[in-house]
């Protein structure tokens, strides 16, 4: 099953078929927590009783119900990513929360287009149009990694495995945390969504919405299989 966060509200892509999950919200942010919560930011749509802007809103009931945790009427959060040691969120201001309901702002150089935190160490990394940044211990140690183009969207597959669009629509991997790269031969198209896992074989699945189409690769971005 595969997720898409849409202006139209949450979809549920299973089987080639898409399926809209819950109330219509402009999701601008949407992170899943490591328990399973669904964490979203945005606007909400005609009807629905949540803030505008929503802040931080979370469903415990996969999508179908959303309740505002903090920030209502304060914050859009368009980068917005949950990981072991809570959540991390851009709204003007790169803000952090262990648990969803108070704040503490942190200090980041440029905005974020994009954030990704590592599932078991909880590593950040910030793609800005400086390059990616990646720090740990609330920006303390930091540093910009050494990618060879800019990219707008990155995920973690794993511990030392990212994923990264590249803004000339290749994908670009690294498996030691980002030290190093490797890109596709050929770009798949304008890539405006990222996600990345490992298969029940330990293969890297990168899921991506290229061209507006949701496509699927497990070689890097050497071969694709269109979706939906």
């Amino acid at each position: 099953m595969i997720l898409l966060a849409t202006h139209e509200g949450l979809f549920r892509l299973q089987d080639r078929e898409l399926t809209r999950v819950g109330p219509v919200v402009d999701l601008m942010g949407f992170t899943l927590t490591p328990e399973g919560r669904y964490q979203a930011s945005g606007y909400p749509g005609p009807g629905t009783d949540l803030p505008e802007p929503l802040g931080l809103a979370e469903s415990t009931d996969a999508g179908e119900t959303w309740n505002m945790l903090s920030r209502g009427g304060e914050s859009d959060f368009h980068a917005l990513a949950a990981g072991p040691q809570g959540v991390l969120g851009f709204d003007g201001q790169l803000r952090a929360s262990t648990d969803g309901r108070t704040w503490k702002t942190l200090e980041i150089p440029s905005a974020p287009a994009s954030l990704a935190i590592a599932p078991g160490t909880g590593t950040v990394l910030a793609t800005t149009e400086n390059g990616v940044l990646r720090f740990a211990d609330d920006g303390a140690t930091r540093d910009t990694l050494d990618a060879p183009q800019l990219m707008p969207l990155v995920a973690w597959a794993d511990e030392r495995t990212i994923v990264g669009a590249g803004i000339d629509g290749r994908l670009l991997s690294s498996t030691d945390a980002g030290d190093t790269w490797v890109a596709s031969d050929e770009a798949i198209g304008e890539i405006t969504a990222l996600g990345a896992g490992l298969t029940e074989e330990g293969t890297v699945e990168t899921l991506l919405v290229a061209d507006s189409t949701v496509v699927r690769t497990t070689d890097g971005g050497r071969t694709t299989e269109a979706l939906l």
